[in-house]
Order: C-alpha cells, then sequence, then structure tokens
C-alpha cells in the first residue's frame, strides 16, 4: 500500500478555501430562500385585514323575534373573536362586487323566498368562488324551490311540534369546531324543534335530537339537527337550533355557531371567480313583446311556425289559420267540420273541436301538416290526421288517418289535444281524461272536487280509472308512435306497454293524466314535458276523499303512471270511495296503485306511480312560492337550446337546456333549471315584464323566437284581447328608459306658464338629450331634463318628451295634457262632529262636499257633483283620488266629442253624417268586450261598419280619452240601475268591514269648460280608518317584534317589556280600547298594558290586565277603559310588560279596537 502524506500548509489551505466556499454558498441559499419566500408571500391568497362576516335576516314568510338578538349576540362574537359583522335585510346585497367582500354569509332565520334569481345567481357564485355560508334554524324555511340552496342548507323544514320542548341533543361528533366544546354526549335543552324534509345525505352530521325525549319528531331515529359539508366549490354549517331569543344569550349555543361561522370563514381567503360555473340570468328589460296579431282569434287552441316564419293557428270550432309574414296578414286557409258543441245536453260546454296542430318535422320537402281533430258524425272519436299544405292551400282531400281515439260525447270534459315531435322524429298526442269534474245532480254522494271514481253503472262518465287509470284506454294519456310513409304508425322501444302485452295499448308513452293541455319535447335529451290541470277541491279531506286540487307540471324521462285520479301532486293519495254508501276506504298506494273500478278494462295493478316536479293549489305554495295564488292552468313550453339557431333573434346562451313554463290563468312565464341528472333544480321568472292574455300555446320558431300564442280573457269567445306574437330579446344597447313625466301646472288661466321635468335614465350609462313636444306645434331640444313654458292661447295641449342616448336609441314618454284657459275645479269634503280618526260601524258619519272653481268665472251645477262611499284595503292615500275620476267619465267623454272633431259626423241622437252615439250605444250593448272595441275604433279610424265613409283615425289620443268617449257612448244604452251619487250633504252608516279597512268618501265635480277650452274635473277623497286597526312591519315599536304568521300580521312580546306606537289619533267618543292577543301556549304570568299620552314614559290615560289564561285558551281580549280623552289628535304609545318579578311568555297583538 503506497501512503501519501500532505504537508500541513497544503491542508491548511484547502481547509480555508472550502470554509470560504461554504460561506458563499451558505449566503446564496439564504438569499434565494428570501426571495422564495417573498415570491410565495406575493403569491398568498388570503385577504387583508380581518375577517368580514355578512348576516343576512329577511323574512318573506314568519319573522322570528329573536333575531335582533341574534344579529346582537354575532357582533358581540366578531368583537371578541377577530372578524368584522355586517348585517342586512336588504337582499340587493347580494351581487358579486358586495359578495366578494365576505369570507361567509349567515342567514339567521331567513324564511320563504328571500332573494330573486339575479340574487340567486350572485350567491351561487359566491360560494363556487369559495365563499363559505352558515344557516341558523329557519335558514332551512326558504327558497323552497330552489335546488341548490336545499343542497346547501342541507334540508328543508317539514313542520314542528308546538312550543318549545326540552329534549335531548345528541353530540355524534366532537372533533369539529363547532361541536368540540362539548364534554358531554346529551345536551339536554329547549327549543324549536324542526323536522326535515329532503335531507342531503351528503352532509356530515354533527348533532341529532333524541326523538323519544319529546313529542311530535317526524325524522326517527336519526333526527339530524346540526351539520356541515364543502358544497359546490365551498363551506357550509347548518344548526336547528336558535328559536328562542334565550339561545342567544346560552354560553354552549354562542360556540356552536361561533365554530359554525369559523368553518365557514375557512381560511380567508380570496375568492376566485374564475371556478364559477352560475351565470348571471339576462335583465329582464330586454325582453319585449312584439305583437302580430290581435283581436283576430276565435277560441285558437295551438300553433306551429313553419319553415319560413309563417304561423298555422288552430281553433276549436274547426278552423286552421295561416298568419302570413310576408303580407303580415291572417287568411282562413281550412274549416273541419268539428263536433264542438253538445247536441242533446242544452247547458254542457263541449271542449272538443279542432284541438291541436303541428308540422311534421320535414316539413320542409313532405308539406305534412297534423291535425288532432274530433270529426262530425256517429262516431264519438278524437282523431289524429295529417293533410298537405303548399302554397297555402290546404288539400283536404289529402287526408291521411293515423289514429282515432275513443271518446264519449254529450259530456263535459278535458280533451288534452296537444300534439309534439321529438328525436327520431317520433309524435307526441295528449290526450284528457274525458271525465266529467263537477257535482253530478240528483244524486247523495259527489265528487265535490276531489278525483272523480263513480264506477256505479250507468255513471261512467264520473269514473276517470275508466279513462286516464286504463291501461287499455288511450284517454288521460301521453302517446308515442312513430308515423310511417303511409299514415300508418310504428310503436317505437320503450313506450310503457310493449306491443302484445295483455289488456294494454302500446301506443302510450305515459299515463294517468287529467287534462295534459299542452305538451313539448326536449329535442335534444328526449325528456317529455307537459302541464296537467288538475281538479278543484280547495282543501284537503285526508280522512275522507283525499289531498286538494294541485295543478302539475310534469316530466317524463322515460315512460310511467303519473297517477291520476289515484294521485295528484307530490303523489298524495286519494282514498277509494263507495258512492253508494258514502262510505270512505284506504288511501291508495303509489308503490302498487290498484284500479279495482267496474269500468276498468285493463290492468288491476298498474305501474308505480311518478310525482310532478312542480306543483301548485289555488292558495300559496310552501313548495314553490313563485306561482302565486288564484286560478290556475299549468302549460309547459319548450326546452331551448341557442346553437340549434343562426342569427341574432335567439335569446341568449344562458337558456340553453331550460325548459320555459307558463300559466294560462295567473299570466307568468317560468325558466326551469335542470339538474345534471334531468331533475329540476329551480324556477325564475322569464320575461315577467311582459304582459300575456291567457297564453295557449309557446312555440319556437325557425330564428330561435319564441312565438305567443294567446286565447284572450274570455271562455268560448272571441276576445278582443287574443293575440299572436314573438318575444324579442335585445342583446345589445338599450333605450333610455322613462319612469315619469312631471308637469307642474296643469291647467289655470291665460298665459299659463309651465315647467316640465322628466325623470330618465340610461342602462348603458350613455348620455342624453331631450326633445320635448310643447303639443303646440313647438319642439326644443336640451340637455337638461326640465323644461319651461308659457301658454298664450286657450286650448289642451299634450306635452310630450323624446329622450336619446348617444348611440341612436331613443325612447318616448307618455304624453300629459295642460289646458289652458281653465282650471281645475277644487273640491274639499268636511267631517263634522263624531271622530276624525276612524269610523265605529253604525254611528253616523256627517260630511258636507264643497266646490270651487278658481277661476270665478261660472256657477257650479250641483248636478255635476258626484259623491260616493267605498271601503278599501290597504289603499294608498297619496293615490287616493286618482281612480274616482272614472265616475265622472261619462260627462267628461261628452266634452270631449265636443271639443274634438267627432262632432263634425256624429250626433247624440240626430242624423248626421255618421251614425250617431245612440245606435252606436245600441248596437254594442251588452258585449263584454264593447270598450276595448270602441277604444280601438277611434283610435285607428276605419271604413265598412256603418257605410262608406271614412271614420278618420286619431292617433295622438290617449288610452283614458279613448276609454272616457268610449263610456259615454256606452251610458247612453244602459236600462240598469247607475249608481247614484250621495248628497253633497248627508250622513252615512259606515258597515262593519274588516279589521283594518278604510272608509273612504270620495267627491268629484266636473265643471263646463270654456270656450275653445275642455272640461275639467277635480277630485278629493277622505279617509276614515276602521276603529279596528292591525299592525305591520311599518308600525313603530321597542321590544316587540313584527311578525307574520298564518298570513296575519301580529306584534310580538316576548320580554319583560315593550310598546308600540299609534300615530295621531282623535279619541272623542272613544272609551276603550280593546287590544286582542293571542299565543301558541297559553301565558302563565299576569302582564299590564298601560295607555300613555305622546311618549313612551307619557301621561298614562288608561290601564288594562291581562290575566293568567287557562291551558288550552288560544286568546283573549284585554279591555283598557280610558280615564282621560284629550282634544284633538295624538300620538298613543301602548306600553304592556310582564308582572315584576315574573318569568314573561311570549304574547302576540294582533289588533286594536276604539270603542
Amino acid at each position: 500500500m503506497l501512503v501519501y502524506k500532505v504537508p500541513n500548509t497544503i491542508f491548511r489551505a484547502i481547509l480555508i478555501n472550502n470554509q470560504q466556499n461554504f460561506r458563499r454558498m451558505k449566503k446564496v441559499l439564504s438569499l434565494s430562500i428570501l426571495a422564495l419566500t417573498l415570491i410565495l408571500g406575493s403569491c398568498s391568497n388570503k385577504r387583508e385585514g380581518e375577517p368580514k362576516v355578512l348576516v343576512f335576516s329577511k323574512t318573506m314568510g314568519f319573522k322570528h323575534a329573536s333575531i335582533p338578538a341574534g344579529i346582537a349576540a354575532i357582533q358581540k362574537l366578531g368583537e371578541e373573536n377577530g372578524f368584522v359583522v355586517d348585517t342586512t335585510k336588504n337582499a340587493d346585497m347580494f351581487n358579486d362586487e358586495n359578495l366578494k367582500q365576505y369570507s361567509a354569509i349567515v342567514f339567521l332565520s331567513t324564511t320563504m323566498n328571500v332573494l330573486d334569481h339575479y340574487q340567486e345567481a350572485a350567491f351561487e357564485r359566491y360560494i363556487q368562488s369559495g365563499g363559505g355560508f352558515a344557516g341558523i334554524h329557519a335558514a332551512a324555511d326558504c327558497e323552497y324551490d330552489w335546488g341548490w340552496y336545499n343542497n346547501l342548507v342541507g334540508a328543508q323544514f317539514l313542520s314542528h311540534p308546538a312550543g318549545t320542548p326540552e329534549a335531548d341533543f345528541i353530540i355524534k361528533d366532537n372533533n369539529f369546531i363547532a361541536t368540540k366544546h362539548f364534554t358531554e354526549k346529551v345536551w339536554h335543552r329547549a327549543d324549536e324543534i324542526y323536522n326535515y324534509k329532503n335531507i342531503n345525505p351528503d352532509v356530515n352530521v354533527l348533532m341529532t335530537v333524541d326523538e323519544s325525549t319529546y313529542e311530535g319528531g317526524k325524522n326517527g331515529e336519526d333526527h339530524p339537527f346540526a351539520w356541515y359539508h364543502e358544497f359546490d366549490g365551498g363551506r357550509a354549517f347548518y344548526t336547528g337550533a336558535g328559536h328562542t331569543n334565550e339561545s342567544y344569550s346560552e354560553e354552549f349555543f354562542l360556540k356552536h355557531i361561533l365554530g359554525g361561522i369559523q368553518y365557514a370563514i375557512g381560511e380567508n381567503e380570496k375568492l376566485n371567480y374564475t371556478k364559477v360555473t352560475s351565470q348571471i340570468p339576462p335583465e329582464i328589460d330586454r325582453f319585449s313583446k312584439i305583437t302580430l296579431a290581435e283581436g283576430d282569434f276565435f277560441e285558437p287552441t295551438e300553433m306551429t311556425i313553419l319553415p319560413n316564419n309563417d304561423v298555422l293557428v288552430s281553433q276549436r270550432r274547426g278552423e286552421v289559420l295561416l298568419y302570413s309574414e310576408a303580407t303580415k296578414e291572417i287568411t282562413e286557409v281550412a274549416k273541419l267540420d268539428v263536433y264542438h258543441k253538445t247536441l242533446n245536453t242544452p247547458g254542457v260546454n263541449a271542449e272538443e273541436g279542432l284541438m291541436g296542430i303541428q308540422k311534421d318535422p320535414n316539413y320542409a320537402t313532405n308539406n305534412w301538416v297534423y291535425l288532432y281533430y274530433a270529426p262530425t258524425g256517429e262516431a264519438q272519436v278524437n282523431r289524429l290526421s295529417r293533410f298537405k299544405f303548399t302554397n297555402g292551400v290546404f288539400d283536404m282531400a289529402s287526408e291521411q288517418v293515423i289514429l282515432d281515439v275513443d271518446s264519449q260525447r254529450e259530456i263535459c270534459c278535458h280533451t288534452g289535444g296537444s300534439i309534439a315531435f321529438g328525436p327520431d322524429n317520433m309524435l307526441y298526442l295528449s290526450t284528457g281524461d274525458n271525465s266529467t269534474p263537477f257535482n253530478e245532480k240528483g244524486v247523495k254522494y259527489i265528487n265535490s272536487g276531489y278525483a272523480p271514481l263513480n264506477d256505479i253503472p250507468g255513471h261512467q262518465q264520473y269514473d276517470a280509472r275508466r279513462s286516464s287509470g286504463n291501461t287499455n284506454d288511450l284517454r288521460g294519456k301521453i302517446l308515442r308512435i312513430k308515423v310511417n310513409e303511409d299514415g300508418s304508425y310504428a310503436i317505437p322501444e320503450g313506450n310503457l306497454f310493449p306491443v302484445g302485452t295483455d289488456k294494454t295499448r302500446p301506443e302510450i308513452y305515459t299515463m294517468g293524466h287529467r287534462n295534459p293541455y299542452r305538451i313539448s319535447v326536449d329535442i335534444k335529451r328526449g325528456y317529455v314535458y307537459w302541464g296537467d290541470v288538475g281538479p278543484d277541491a280547495r282543501v284537503d279531506s285526508l280522512e275522507t276523499r283525499g289531498p286538494r286540487g294541485y295543478d302539475e307540471m310534469n316530466q317524463a324521462r322515460e315512460a310511467g303512471n303519473f297517477g291520476w285520479p289515484l294521485f295528484i301532486g307530490d303523489n298524495y293519495a286519494y282514498r277509494s270511495y263507495d258512492y253508494e254508501t258514502g262510505e270512505s276506504g284506504a288511501p291508495f298506494d303509489p308503490e302498487k296503485p290498484i284500479n279495482n273500478s267496474r269500468n276498468n278494462t285493463g290492468l288491476t295493478e298498474l305501474p308505480k306511480a311518478m310525482p310532478a316536479y312542480a306543483f301548485y293549489p289555488y292558495v300559496d305554495s310552501q313548495d314553490f312560492p313563485q306561482v302565486g295564488t288564484g286560478g290556475r292552468n299549468a302549460m309547459a313550453g319548450p326546452t331551448y337550446y341557442s346553437d340549434l339557431y343562426q342569427g341574432d333573434e335567439k335569446l341568449p346562451s344562458y337558456y340553453d337546456g331550460k325548459v320555459i313554463i307558463y300559466d294560462w290563468m295567473r299570466g307568468w312565464m317560468k325558466a326551469i333549471h335542470l339538474n345534471k341528472d334531468g331533475s329540476f333544480s329551480k324556477m325564475e321568472p322569464f320575461a315577467s315584464d311582459i304582459d300575456v292574455n291567457n297564453l295557449i300555446d309557446m312555440e319556437v320558431g325557425p330564428n330561435g323566437k319564441i312565438y305567443l300564442l294567446e286565447y284572450g280573457s274570455g271562455w268560448f269567445s272571441k276576445n278582443a284581447d287574443s293575440g299572436l306574437g314573438y318575444i324579442e330579446y335585445n342583446g345589445g344597447n338599450r333605450p333610455p328608459l322613462i319612469d315619469q313625466l312631471i308637469v307642474d301646472n296643469t291647467s289655470g288661466q291665460l298665459p299659463l306658464s309651465v315647467t316640465a321635468t322628466v325623470e330618465a335614465r340610461d342602462r348603458e350609462k350613455d348620455a342624453m338629450t331631450y326633445v320635448w313636444d310643447l303639443g303646440n306645434g313647438e319642439t326644443k331640444e336640451t340637455t337638461e331634463p326640465q323644461i319651461s313654458h308659457s301658454y298664450a292661447n286657450a286650448g289642451d295641449y299634450r306635452i310630450s318628451v323624446e329622450v336619446k342616448d348617444t348611440v341612436g336609441e331613443s325612447a318616448k314618454s307618455n304624453s300629459v295634457m295642460v289646458v289652458a284657459g281653465n282650471s281645475r275645479p277644487e273640491v274639499s269634503i268636511t267631517i263634522k262632529g263624531g271622530n276624525s280618526s276612524f269610523f265605529v260601524p253604525g254611528q253616523e258619519v256627517q260630511y258636507e262636499v264643497s266646490v270651487t272653481d278658481p277661476d270665478g268665472t261660472g256657477a257650479i251645477n250641483e248636478d255635476n257633483i258626484f259623491v260616493s262611499v267605498d271601503y278599501l284595503e290597504g289603499m294608498d292615500k297619496v293615490a287616493m283620488s286618482l281612480g274616482h275620476q272614472q265616475v265622472s267619465a261619462a260627462v267628461t267623454g261628452k266634452a270631449l266629442t265636443q271639443s274634438m272633431d267627432c262632432k263634425t259626423c256624429h250626433k247624440e241622437a240626430e242624423a248626421s253624417i255618421g251614425p250617431n252615439y245612440m245606435d252606436i250605444a245600441q248596437k254594442y250593448k251588452g258585449q263584454k268586450d264593447a270598450t276595448a272595441y270602441l277604444k280601438k275604433k277611434i283610435v285607428a279610424g276605419g271604413t265598412g261598419v256603418w257605410g262608406e265613409v271614412m271614420m278618420p283615425a286619431h292617433p295622438n289620443i290617449t288610452s283614458d280619452e279613448s276609454r272616457q268617449i268610449a263610456m259615454y257612448i256606452e251610458s247612453l244604452a244602459s236600462d240598469g240601475v247607475k249608481k247614484l251619487s250621495l248628497p253633497a250633504k248627508g250622513k252615512i252608516k259606515p258597515e262593519a268591514k274588516n279589521p283594518g279597512e278604510m272608509m273612504v268618501i270620495t267627491a268629484s265635480y266636473t265643471d263646463e269648460g270654456a270656450e275653445g277650452v275642455i272640461p275639467l274635473t277635480g277630485s278629493k277623497s277622505v279617509a276614515l280608518s276602521s276603529n279596528t286597526i292591525g299592525f305591520s312591519e311599518a308600525t313603530k315599536t321597542k321590544d316587540m317584534m313584527a311578525v307574520t304568521f298564518g298570513g296575519q300580521d301580529l306584534l310580538v312580546l316576548g320580554g319583560e317589556s315593550g310598546w308600540f306606537e299609534i300615530e295621531e289619533v282623535d279619541l272623542t267618543s272613544v272609551n276603550m280600547i280593546v287590544l286582542a292577543a293571542g299565543w301558541q301556549e297559553a301565558p302563565k304570568v299576569a302582564y299590564n298594558f298601560d295607555v300613555r299620552l305622546n311618549a313612551p314614559d307619557g301621561e298614562i290615560i288608561g290601564k288594562g290586565t291581562l290575566a293568567v289564561q287557562p291551558a288550552g285558551t288560544p286568546g283573549a281580549g284585554i279591555i283598557i277603559p280610558l280615564t282621560s280623552k284629550p282634544k284633538g289628535k295624538h300620538k298613543l304609545y301602548v306600553t304592556g310588560a310582564v308582572e315584576e318579578g315574573s318569568t314573561p311568555s311570549m304574547v302576540a297583538l294582533m289588533s286594536a279596537t276604539f270603542n
């Protein structure tokens, strides 16, 4: 082995050199680490400063009295735990720009629909970008028709037992931040305990409630009560606790919600809006209705739009009409001989006729048009046929009969009759149940608006099990067939019953329908949609007959049974019913429906029932609050896809895959969002600024425009408001929007000086200019929204303004009439004696009307004074006099005919060039659309009704003026009892009315006008409140909470004391005030109430007591005798306080009555 020895000097040199290199490397490494730290720091996603939390507490249903305590508690938690708390009830705060500043949003006992569809989209985007959500208590009691929110919050409120029972809450996970402070497994406390439905299975349950420890639980052994989960890019926490005021001073509960809020805050990171998928909906004011034809239809039923944008319209009495895109005219191109009225049963409205129309998907090459109609003759059938329509000619000889549906005639009702095509050119046809929904006359046991199930021989029309529930019958179904070249048809795969199945018809795709009046098919996914018009029962009779009536919106993603007449809505079950004995049987089972009717020719056991995806009764719907109330008639429109159309007339891609639905009676249109699996997610308004007159069909044209067919407002008649049109979408620059035109002085002596001001805005923020039409031939342009002018000559002038933006769009205001040379009469009403604040039913009120002429030029004609009394609810005092001007419409209308060119051609009763007004009145007497027709004729003019002399048009006349002239003409033929005026001086004995109503005394006077100047009407109203006043959110209170429960406004006193204010009350003749009080649980302590003058601590003028109430008492009256009655009007303060030293209950005040 060779060994080399290195000299020490060399070794030391090498060592020193290595040490220097190491130091340099260390320095470089340190600098690199520092640089990397700076880089990483600069890329940090953490927000600067303390986290911000928004507490949202808007309520549209029940308003929890504990909300103020909850807000104060969360604010304190923020101060103590390092986060900033903002609070609001203003849903306008839900927009991208505002929400992005918050790390978490807290919904504190929100109820019902609290956000509109723009705000919903903004909130979805907030969560998708990484935001956090915490829901407390009633956060589960809102937004029922918004599936995304239901999944976020985790469940929906179902019900709750009375009061705030004590129960055991079981801690399932104490490793989570909102439950880690619980050292015991059981948390025993009192609160309002919700039962839940539609529970999201993906939530992580933190706490359950033991239903064995209280009464009224509905969720069983695993009743969830608090949970958390990550959802759609964000974080969500919910707790069902927090109903009571006491909760917000309870340590364990405060730590519970603190942890939930901290979880929602997360790492306090900036939001990342590049991850969002939800879109903000297009602004509603981008939609408008373009009318193509109006008043030309007599019971239109359905339409189809041809490739050249011509429109074919079917009418129930057999006509097929063509609207020509080229000529803009309507012509009749076919007239079928149809059965459309009963022949032997007077008083029964047949609904058959020509019921449906649709073009073939390949119409451009084959020219087939399909009709569904009821041919006359012995055969009682409804027929599906197709005809050739070429070059405007409907070839009746080309008819190919495709399918007949047996029907029972001479009865009412339910025909269905809508035709649609889906993928692979399959034809879908809807048919009604052909059953009578009304009560049968002369029998003891009747339908009463529930399911018609009468199978007694000879009563078949009252049994929908013979049709809708019959697998061997084509009525009450949606049929699906493939039409062959020769007009025969084949059965496609996937229908409800395979070909050859005993006791079935293979054409059936879906069954169990009542009246699926309008259907549509998603052309991409093949889903079938229809609205089903439901029965009339207004209340549930669950122990004897079944549920109340619902209209349904339905979707079939595959063949199925949709329940009628055994089920309605969400598979709510009817009971079997014996029409011979009146005995009720068991409810039907949706998993195994049995049709044991003697009229059934099909299977006894039916396919399981499928629920509707949306359903609603006559009254408010908790599940679908947007649909409103009143008459109902559900309809299904198209599923929209913008990529199927070319050009710029189509809707934006926002609506891709959304289903448009509408209601014939309620006049709304909605867009339905679907989940990825095709299930219902939510509904939102669609083109809601558009007014539709009983929309009966909606189709998409070849250019992507949505066409509208409007039936009009009267059943079985030709309606002046029927129409054909389409929805226009403006995706670019919009014209300025004019809110109002105000003229400070609309009448007076010469010279008359006026100042006109327009309130306008440009939605794209463009600069605006104003072109004023002064009504005298002069126009002036200004850059300011105001102009002044002086009129020197007598006459009436219509001032209007055109507002222009910088890119060429403009809008014109309505005109405001200014009358120079005549002043509007001044009317006053004096209430004499008695009480000037309110009326007491049965106690006379004295009044006196006086009229003065500001010009002082003419005597007052007392025949032109009209005095009336009305009882109105929630009246706006500012607008009080507007409606009453109708009283003098006939007087004003007559004066207008004398001031316009009308007098040249028409006299009231004498012959002239044109017909006299008496003859016109007699001609249109009794016609319900007479006013609308006459208004249209006055504006448009025309010939041919009374002769060849042309009646000139009056395009500048206002709608109100044309109405007044029409009412004057119609009044000449009135043989009814006219509404008589009360005397100008007299007494009124008020009627007993509902609490909160006002008695309104109104007087009007129309002067005689002057030479060259029209007459003017002045009016005045005086309102006296009922002696029973209600409460609202506007009531000024302290430590009392305005809530709405069961449709009634209440003031809740939940603490030891509180007060409310009654504004400006006259106490003349008042001896006592009676407070109506109610509660969920009778108060176990007494309350003392004082009436104080002018201030909460003012002079006491009355005292009363609410004694301890027996258990089960629902309410009581608190009598407060008045010991002093000061003159004049005063503010009153009613204070309430629990007896000193007692624990308060919860008392709700419903009204105050002055006796």
